[in-house]
C-alpha cells in the first residue's frame, strides 16, 4: 500500500491565558512584599505610574489591648496566666540541649525555662529561681543573658520594654533615642511625642519614626508559637472590633497606592499608548486585587468571629469550597488570595489559610478542637512522666473526642511537639 500526501483542513479549540490574565493571577496570589517588588518594577518602566508610600504611625491591633494599660503605667500589661504552649517549650528545650547539654548551668536554663509565661515572657524571679537552682543571682543572670538570644527575639524577657528591646538589638536599631522611649513606654502610649522630644532632644520626626519601628515589635514572641501564627511582618490585613462587630481592611502601610497618571497630550506613539494602557491596566488589577482581598478575607472572618473573641480553638470547620459558593467566585480564586496573606487581629498574627478548619467525620470534632486539647493536655502533664500518644488518645476520650492513635500523632506533629520520650525532663529542683 503507497501513502499519499494531501493537505486537509482542520478545526480546534483550546484555552490561552493572555498576558492580562497573568498578571491578575500574579496579583491574586501575591503577599504585600511580593506585590511591593512588582509595582516598583513596573513604576521604574512605565513613567504613567506613580508609587506613594503610606507611613503610618497607628498602632496594629495587637497592640490594642495592651494600650490602655500602658498609657496607665503598667509595665507588665499583657495577661500571662496559664502555662506555655508545648510548642513553645519545645522550641527552648532544643535551645537548652544545644547550648547547655550539661552541668549546673543546664539546671539554671531548665528552671528558667520553667518560668515561663504564653507570651513568651519570664515569670519566675530571678531570686526564686536561684534559690530553686541552688545557683547564685549573677549565675542565673549569666544563663538569662544567653538564653534571651534564642530566636525569636524577646523570648525570656521580663517586662515589656525588656522585650522590645531585644527585638531593636536583634533589629540592630536601637539607639539612646529608642531607648529612651523604651524607658517610658507610658508616654509612647499616651502619645505625648513633644515631651518625648524634648527629653531626647531631637525633633518630633524622629519619635514617629521610632515609633513605626516599635510597631512593628511584637509584645508577645511566645504567642507565635500557637497554631495558625504567622512570623511578625507587615501584615496585609487589619482586624479591628467596631461597632457593628469585627471590621476587616487593608493594611494601607504594607504597600504603596498606586497613582495612574494621565498624559498631558494624546500619545502619539504605539510605544506611548501601550504604555498608557498598561499603567491602566496594572491600576484596575490592583483595585480588583484588593476587592477581592477584602471580600474573601471579610467573609472568612464573619464565620470564625468566635476565634478572634476566643482565641484560635475556637475555630469552627470551614472549606474554601464553602467560601467560594458564598461569593460566587471560584474556588480556586480563594486559594490564591488567601496563599501567604497574614491578617493582625487583637490576639496575634495569624494565616488567612490556616482559619480553614477541617472536621473528623460528619459529627465529630473540628481539627481546630482537637489541636487545642492535645496543646492543654501536653501543656498540664507532668514534665517528669509526659504523656505518651496512647495517653493522650485515652484522655481525650474521655472528652468526647474518639480518635485513632495515628490521628493524634498526626496533630501533635501538627503543633510541633515532640513525642512523650522526648518530652521527658528532669525536676530542676534540688534537695
Amino acid at each position: 500500500m503507497k501513502s499519499r500526501q494531501r493537505i486537509s483542513i482542520a478545526q480546534t479549540q483550546r484555552l490561552q491565558l493572555n498576558l492580562g490574565l497573568t498578571a491578575s493571577i500574579r496579583m491574586l496570589s501575591a503577599d504585600a512584599a511580593g506585590l511591593t517588588r512588582y509595582l516598583e518594577e513596573q513604576a521604574a518602566e512605565n513613567p504613567h505610574i506613580r508609587l506613594e508610600r503610606v507611613q503610618s504611625t497607628e498602632w496594629l491591633p495587637r497592640w490594642t489591648q495592651l494600650l490602655p494599660r500602658l498609657a496607665a503605667g503598667d509595665s507588665h500589661p499583657v495577661e500571662t496566666a496559664g502555662a506555655p504552649g508545648p510548642s513553645l517549650m519545645a522550641h527552648v528545650m532544643a535551645e537548652i540541649d544545644r547550648l547547655f547539654p550539661g552541668g549546673p548551668d543546664r539546671r539554671i536554663a531548665v528552671a528558667l525555662a520553667e518560668g515561663l509565661e504564653p507570651t513568651g515572657w519570664l515569670g519566675s524571679d530571678l531570686a526564686a529561681v536561684a534559690a530553686q537552682a541552688c545557683a547564685t543571682p549573677d549565675e542565673v543572670a549569666a544563663v538569662l543573658e544567653q538564653l534571651q538570644r534564642i530566636e525569636p527575639a524577646g523570648l525570656f524577657a521580663r517586662n515589656l520594654a525588656e522585650c522590645l528591646r531585644l527585638q531593636a538589638q536583634e533589629a540592630d536599631v536601637l539607639d539612646r533615642t529608642l531607648s529612651v522611649m523604651l524607658d517610658h513606654l507610658d508616654l509612647v502610649a499616651q502619645g505625648n511625642f513633644g515631651r518625648l522630644a524634648r527629653m531626647c532632644e531631637v525633633e518630633e520626626g524622629q519619635i514617629l519614626a521610632r515609633l513605626r519601628l516599635i510597631r512593628g515589635f511584637d509584645p508577645k514572641p511566645g504567642a507565635q508559637f500557637d497554631p495558625g501564627s504567622a512570623p511578625v511582618r507587615e501584615p496585609d490585613l487589619l482586624v479591628t472590633r467596631g461597632e457593628n462587630g469585627w471590621e476587616v481592611a487593608l493594611n494601607r502601610s504594607a504597600m504603596p497606592s498606586v497613582q495612574v497618571s494621565r498624559p498631558e497630550t494624546r500619545p502619539a506613539t504605539p510605544a506611548a499608548r501601550a504604555a498608557w494602557s498598561q499603567a491602566q491596566a496594572v491600576g484596575r488589577m490592583i483595585e480588583t486585587r484588593n476587592a477581592t482581598l477584602l471580600r474573601v478575607a471579610r467573609e472568612i472572618l464573619s464565620r470564625q468571629a468566635a476565634a478572634l473573641d476566643e482565641g484560635p480553638a475556637a475555630l469552627v470547620s470551614l472549606t474554601m469550597a464553602e467560601v467560594a459558593e458564598a461569593l460566587g467566585i471560584h474556588e480556586s480564586t480563594v486559594s490564591r488570595v488567601v496563599a501567604g496573606t497574614c491578617v493582625d487581629t487583637p490576639r496575634g498574627t495569624w494565616w488567612l489559610r490556616r482559619l480553614f478548619c477541617g472536621r473528623i467525620g460528619e459529627d465529630g470534632p473540628s481539627a481546630a478542637a482537637i489541636r487545642a486539647a492535645i496543646s492543654r493536655l501536653v501543656g498540664a502533664e507532668d514534665a517528669a512522666a509526659p504523656l505518651s500518644d496512647g495517653a493522650l488518645v485515652e484522655a481525650l476520650a474521655r472528652e468526647g473526642m474518639v480518635l485513632a492513635r495515628r490521628t493524634v500523632a498526626k496533630y501533635r506533629e501538627m503543633l510541633n511537639i515532640p513525642p512523650g520520650h522526648r518530652r521527658r525532663r528532669r525536676p530542676s529542683r534540688v534537695a
